[in-house]
């Protein structure tokens, strides 16, 4: 038999927990209607701003829907909205954010997608999917994917894919594939692969491909390969291939080939093009080449220390050797000037 007291121990403690559970439902319920009374944009089913939120709440952390963003100032979690936001330029949105259109915020970080693109005002960092175009006005930062562009006022960090273009403000660093353009005002850093082309207004350093041509306002560092030209207004160094041309307004250092011509004022290393190899004067400086020099028409505006290999060898000075069917030294006495075959000079 069941003592009387156990019976009246254990209902005590039923009747307890009940009421706890009472007290914690009036704990929620009251937290729900505060917060839908405090901003009557929202439902929000939460404990100080964390939970789940239907509307446009604009503090948030946790599982969140909305229609339309407007005036949010900083999310975290989960925001998944269905139109084009409003008046969002300020916000900071933080983990993983789905739009039917597209997630928009004066910061994004984390995991975005959106139906059409991805934006942000200051900052767009973490993984970005966006159907047709992913940018940001300030900084793009980490795995890009966007189905015709992505840009960036700022500068591009990371890895690239734009089936278009991609393109920065700023510098653009890591790997960038761009299916017809990659262009920067700044520095361009890493593997760049673009179907046309590839440019920089500052200087190209790391591997640059592309379809057509592959330029720098600056200088030019690696492998650069343009099927038509590679060029860059300052230096060139590393390993230069131009299908027509190569060439830049400094000093060229390394390999370089080009199916017509290579140029510059000082050319340093090996140079093969099948119609001319030029290092010109300029108006402060001769031309000057050192190493070896293979075309039909190799054509040294200055000194020529090296070989130089071809139909026809033109140099103002020489140490080293010319080969060829007409070699011309400018500064040799004159009966040296003008050699078939060869033409030499050690000292």
């Amino acid at each position: 038999m069941i003592r009387k007291e156990y019976c009246t121990g254990a209902g005590l403690f039923f009747t307890g927990v009940c009421n706890l559970f009472k007290i914690q439902m009036l704990l929620v319920l009251s937290s729900i209607l505060w917060s839908y009374g405090s901003n009557a944009q929202s439902l929000d089913l939460a404990v100080h701003n964390h939970g789940i939120s239907f509307g446009n709440s604009r503090q948030f952390t946790g599982l969140r829907f909305n229609v339309i963003d407007n005036n949010v100032e900083e999310l975290r979690g989960v925001n998944i909205t269905f139109l084009k936001a409003k008046n969002n330029d300020d916000a900071v949105v933080k983990g993983v954010s789905f739009g039917l259109v597209a997630p928009e915020a004066g910061t994004l970080r984390g995991f975005q997608i959106g139906g059409l693109g991805v934006g942000a005002k200051e900052e767009l960092t973490g993984i970005s999917f966006g159907l047709f175009g992913a940018g940001s006005g300030g900084s793009l930062n980490g795995i890009t994917m966007a189905g015709i562009g992505a840009g960036a006022g700022g500068g591009i960090h990371g890895i690239t894919f734009a089936l278009i273009g991609a393109g920065a403000g700023g510098s653009i660093r890591g790997i960038t594939i761009a299916g017809i353009g990659a262009g920067t005002g700044g520095n361009l850093t890493g593997i760049t692969l673009a179907g046309i082309g590839a440019g920089a207004g500052g200087d190209i350093s790391g591997i640059t491909f592309g379809g057509i041509g592959a330029g720098a306002g600056g200088s030019i560092h690696g492998i650069t390969v343009g099927l038509v030209g590679s060029g860059a207004g300052r230096d060139m160094s590393g390993i230069a291939f131009g299908g027509v041309g190569a060439g830049c307004g400094g000093t060229l250092t390394g390999v370089a080939l080009a199916g017509i011509g290579i140029g510059a004022p000082e050319i340093r290393g090996v140079s093969c093009a099948v119609g001319a190899v030029k290092a010109d004067a300029k108006e402060d400086r001769e031309g000057r080449f050192v190493g070896l020099s293979v075309s039909a028409f190799n054509k040294i505006e200055g000194k020529l220390n090296g070989v130089s290999l071809g139909i026809v060898n033109y140099a103002y000075r020489l140490k080293g050797v010319q080969l060829g069917v007409i070699n011309y030294v400018r500064d040799n006495p004159r009966y040296l000037r003008i050699l078939p075959v060869i033409n030499a000079r050690l000292k």
